[in-house]
C-alpha cells in the first residue's frame, strides 16, 4: 500500500547534495542582467525620459522604456482564463501608480553595468496626488486608473472610475431582524496588513530563443500554463510561440502564483535575440511582489444567551494596492471560507465587500488567500461573544459548527460530505490541556501564561474552474514515465501523485517516474493554487491509471491468447483467470515496442464541481511578561481533518510550516510604509519572520475523514494550516492580561499600552 505510508519524497536526494536545480542554477552563463529602475513616487507621471548616456556605456544590450512595448494591458495575476482579475497592466506604463513600479528596463552583460547604466537615466515626473488609506479610495477623486484601454474579462462589480477592483454581496435571510432577535451583539472591527511571502528563493527566471525562434521562459513559478499566457498576452504574441518550463522553485507561498517578473527577460531576449536573465534583490522582492491583501474586515455576531449562534454580517474592504491581481478571488474566500464554519444553529448571514486600487504595492495571493483575514475576524468575534457570554470559546464552538451532512449556505450551497471537526476541537483541547489551563494562569517568575482557540477551514480546489491532468506510460521493463502539469513548490506533490499512481497501479512508488512541468510535452494542469494538486490532480492519477490498467490488461491477455474479460491486472503481471498463466508487464511493454504495436499510455483530466473544506481547530498557550509586553508561544496544538492522509509525513511538516507562517503573521511582521508611500520594511533585518526559536513547541495530529469525491478520500491540506494561529494568540493574550489586540500583528508595544488604559 502506498496511500498513507511515510514516502521519501522522490527529490530528497538532489535537494540533500545540492545539485543544480534551481533557475540561477541552470540559467546558461552568457545571459544578459536585466535589472529595472524603479520609481520613486508613489503616483506620478513620466514626461521625459533621456536614456542616451546610459546607452552608450560598454556593455549595455539594450534599455527598454513605455515607448517601446505593446500597448496591451493584462493582469499578472496566474488564474484561469477568463480571470477575475482586471487587465490593468501594461509591461511598462507612462502612468506610475505606487513606489517601485518599473520605470525603465535595463538589460547588460553584468549587473554591475545594468545599475551603473540606470544611474545614468534621466527622468522628469509629474507628481500626482496619492491614495494611500484603502478607506479613502472608493469614489475618490484621485483615479489610479483612469485609462480607457483597462477592461475586466469577468463582471465582478470592477470599475476604474470608481477605484473599484471589485465589489459585491452574498447574504441569505433576513440579517437585520435575525440581529435584533439576538440577546448579544457583537460589533467589531479587525484589520490585517499585506503580509509578504518571504519565500527564500525570490523572483527569478530566463529566457532566451529555440532553435525555432520560440520563446523560452524558465521560471521560478507556481503556475507554468498561466504564464504562458500571461506573456503572450503582454508581448502580443500567440501562445504557441512561447515555452515555459518550471525546474525546481525556492518556495512560493502564493507569491508565485503572480507573474511578478518574467515579462522583463522576456522582452528583452524578444528584442535582442539574446537569453535573458532576472534575478530580484530581497529588497525587491519587498518592495515590488505580490504580498497578502491588507483588509478591513467590520464583523456584527449575533447570539442567543444559550450560546446559540444565530447571524454573521460580515464587510471586507481589501486593499488591492495599485493592480488589480487576485483582489476580487481573494476577498471572496474571506467570508466564504470563515462564516461557513459556523452553520449549524445559522439563521441568516450577509457577506458583503469592496476590493479598492490604491497608490501602495499591488498585492497577490499567498497561503491562506483571504480566508486567513477573514477567520481571524470571524474566529476573534467568536472569542469575544464568548467572554461576553461568560462561556468558554470551546463549549460555544462545540454547539455551533458545522456538522457532516449539513449544507452550507455561506459556502456556495455545499454540502460537508466529510467534516471532523468536532473531533479536531476536542482533540486539540486535550493536547494542550485547555481545561485545565483555560484561561490563565500566573507564574512563579511573574509573568502569565494563557491559552486561545482558533478554527478554520479552506478548500480543496476552485469548484468548476480548475483542472489537473497527468500522463502516465508503461515503459520498457515495466516501470512508469508520469507526466504532471502540476507544481511542485517543495511540499512533495511529485511524491503524493506517485503514491496515487502506485496505489492505483499496485507497484512500488520506485516504480514510478516523474517528470515536472514543460508547457510543451506536460498534460495541462492550472497549477499549484488553491489547494488543488492532492485533491483535483489526484483524481487525475486515479482516472489516468483506471484507463491504463484496462490497456495493460488488453495487451496481456492478447500475448496470452485469451479473452480480455478472463484476463486480471496483478500489479507486476496480467493473468489469465481460466489457466492461470501470466506475462510480466516487462514482457508486455516490451513485446508493444515491436511490430506496429500499441503504445501503452493514459492521459486523462479532472476537474471538480465541489471543493470540500479541510477543517482544523487550533490552540495556543503563551507566556506574556507583564512589565514588557513580550508574548511568546509556547505551545501550539494543531488537529486537522484533511481527509484521508496521503504521506503523513508530508502532511505534518506542511501543518507545522503553516503554523509557524500564522504565528509570525500573528506576533512579529509587521510590514510598514512611510507617509510617501515607500515601503521602508524592505529587508529581513526590518521585516521579521519567526525561527524554529520562536514558536516554541508545535505539535500537530490528524482527525482523518473520508470525502467520497476525492482520490481515496483525501482533501487539500496546504492552505488551511496557516489560518488558526491569529484569533488563537490573540484570545491567549486577552485571557493573560484583558488587552483585546484587534489590528494584527500583536507587538508589545500594543500589549503594554492596552494594559496602560
Amino acid at each position: 500500500m502506498a496511500v498513507g505510508q511515510r514516502v521519501r519524497k522522490k527529490d530528497a536526494g538532489a535537494l540533500l547534495s545540492g545539485k543544480p536545480v534551481y533557475v540561477e542554477d541552470i540559467a546558461p552563463r552568457d545571459c544578459l542582467c536585466v535589472k529595472l529602475m524603479h520609481s520613486p513616487h508613489a503616483h506620478a507621471m513620466i514626461e521625459e525620459i533621456d536614456t542616451s548616456r546610459a546607452e552608450k556605456l560598454p556593455g549595455v544590450a539594450c534599455i527598454v522604456t513605455y515607448k517601446d512595448v505593446p500597448n496591451v494591458r493584462f493582469t499578472q495575476a496566474g488564474q484561469t482564463y477568463p480571470e477575475f482579475s482586471p487587465y490593468d497592466r501594461l509591461i511598462l506604463d507612462r502612468h506610475l501608480r505606487c513606489v517601485g513600479d518599473p520605470v525603465a528596463i535595463v538589460a547588460a552583460q553584468t549587473e554591475k553595468q545594468a545599475l551603473a547604466a540606470i544611474r545614468l537615466i534621466k527622468v522628469k515626473y509629474t507628481i500626482l496626488p496619492a491614495v494611500l488609506d484603502a478607506r479613502e479610495a472608493k469614489d475618490n477623486a484621485v483615479l489610479i486608473h483612469p485609462e480607457d484601454n483597462w477592461r475586466a474579462l469577468v463582471d465582478c462589480g470592477a470599475n476604474n472610475k470608481r477605484n473599484l477592483v471589485a465589489e459585491g454581496c452574498d447574504a441569505e435571510g433576513d440579517i437585520e431582524a435575525e440581529l435584533a432577535a439576538c440577546d448579544v451583539v457583537i460589533d467589531r472591527e479587525y484589520s490585517t496588513l499585506a503580509n509578504q511571502q518571504t519565500m527564500m528563493e525570490t523572483f527569478r527566471a530566463f529566457t532566451r530563443l529555440d532553435t525555432y525562434g520560440r520563446l523560452e521562459i524558465v521560471s521560478s513559478t507556481q503556475v507554468p500554463f498561466h504564464v504562458r499566457r500571461i506573456i503572450a498576452t503582454a508581448l502580443d504574441i500567440p501562445k504557441s510561440r512561447v515555452r515555459v518550463v518550471k525546474p525546481r522553485i525556492g518556495g512560493g507561498f502564493g507569491a508565485k502564483q503572480t507573474a511578478v517578473c518574467e515579462q522583463y527577460p522576456a522582452i528583452v531576449t524578444m528584442k535582442t535575440g539574446l537569453p535573458a536573465k532576472i534575478v530580484y534583490t530581497r529588497e525587491e522582492s519587498m518592495t515590488l511582489s505580490s504580498p497578502r491583501h491588507a483588509m478591513r474586515l467590520h464583523v456584527r455576531l449575533g447570539a442567543m444567551k444559550d450560546g446559540t449562534i444565530r447571524a454573521i454580517d460580515l464587510h471586507s474592504l481589501s486593499n488591492s494596492g495599485a493592480y488589480g491581481e487576485h483582489g476580487p478571488t481573494t476577498v471572496g474566500l474571506s467570508g466564504h471560507k470563515s462564516i461557513p464554519v459556523y452553520t449549524h444553529n445559522l439563521k441568516a448571514f450577509r457577506f458583503a465587500w469592496d476590493v479598492v486600487y490604491t497608490n501602495t504595492m499591488s498585492a497577490g495571493a499567498y497561503r491562506g488567500y483571504g480566508a486567513t483575514q477573514g477567520l481571524f475576524a470571524v474566529e476573534s468575534a467568536v472569542n469575544e461573544l464568548a467572554h461576553a457570554l461568560n462561556m468558554d470559546p470551546a463549549k460555544l464552538r462545540e454547539m455551533n459548527v458545522v456538522r457532516e451532512g449539513e449544507k452550507m449556505p455561506a459556502y456556495y450551497g455545499e454540502m460537508a460530505n466529510s467534516c471532523n471537526l468536532g473531533r479536531c476541537i476536542e482533540r486539540a483541547k486535550e493536547m494542550i490541556g485547555w481545561d485545565e489551563k483555560y484561561p490563565a494562569r500566573a507564574m512563579a517568575n511573574g509573568h502569565i501564561r494563557a491559552v486561545g482557540m482558533g478554527l478554520a477551514m479552506q478548500g480543496s480546489g476552485i469548484s468548476g474552474v480548475d483542472t489537473g491532468a497527468v500522463s502516465i506510460r508503461l515503459a520498457d521493463g515495466g516501470t512508469y514515465n508520469m507526466t504532471i502539469g502540476a507544481t511542485d513548490m517543495g511540499t512533495g506533490c511529485d511524491t503524493i501523485l506517485a503514491q496515487m499512481a502506485a496505489q492505483s497501479l499496485e507497484c512500488s512508488v520506485d516504480n514510478i517516474a516523474v517528470y515536472g512541468v514543460d508547457t510543451d510535452t506536460s498534460p495541462y494542469d492550472c497549477g499549484s493554487y488553491a489547494s488543488s494538486t492532492t485533491y483535483v490532480t489526484g483524481m487525475a492519477v486515479v482516472k489516468t491509471c483506471e484507463v491504463l490498467r484496462g490497456k495493460i490488461v488488453r495487451a496481456g491477455a492478447k500475448l496470452l491468447g485469451c479473452d480480455a474479460d478472463d484476463a486480471i491486472f496483478e500489479g507486476d503481471c496480467v493473468r489469465c483467470a481460466k489457466d492461470e498463466r501470466t506475462v510480466s508487464l516487462a514482457e508486455i511493454a516490451n513485446s508493444n515496442m515491436m511490430m506496429n504495436g500499441e503504445d501503452i499510455s493514459a492521459c486523462e483530466s479532472h476537474g471538480s464541481p465541489v471543493s470540500p473544506p479541510p477543517f482544523m481547530a487550533g490552540c495556543a498557550e503563551i507566556d506574556l511578561d507583564p512589565l514588557t509586553g513580550v508574548v511568546k508561544v509556547v505551545d501550539y496544538a494543531g488537529v486537522i481533518d484533511c481527509g484521508t492522509v496521503v504521506n503523513p509525513n508530508l502532511a505534518r511538516v506542511q501543518t507545522e510550516g503553516g503554523i509557524m507562517q500564522g504565528i509570525g503573521m500573528a506576533l512579529l511582521e509587521y510590514p510598514r510604509m512611510d507617509e510617501t508611500g515607500r515601503t521602508v520594511s524592505n529587508s529581513l533585518m526590518q521585516y521579521k519572520i519567526p525561527t524554529r526559536v520562536d514558536v516554541g513547541r508545535v505539535r500537530v495530529e490528524f482527525a482523518p475523514s473520508y470525502e467520497p469525491t476525492g482520490p481515496f478520500g483525501a482533501k487539500s491540506i496546504g492552505e488551511c494550516v496557516i489560518n488558526t494561529p491569529s484569533p488563537a494568540i490573540a484570545d491567549a493574550v486577552y485571557n493573560a492580561c484583558g488587552v483585546r489586540v484587534r489590528d494584527l500583528p500583536i507587538t508589545p508595544e500594543k500589549v503594554l499600552l492596552g494594559m496602560d488604559e
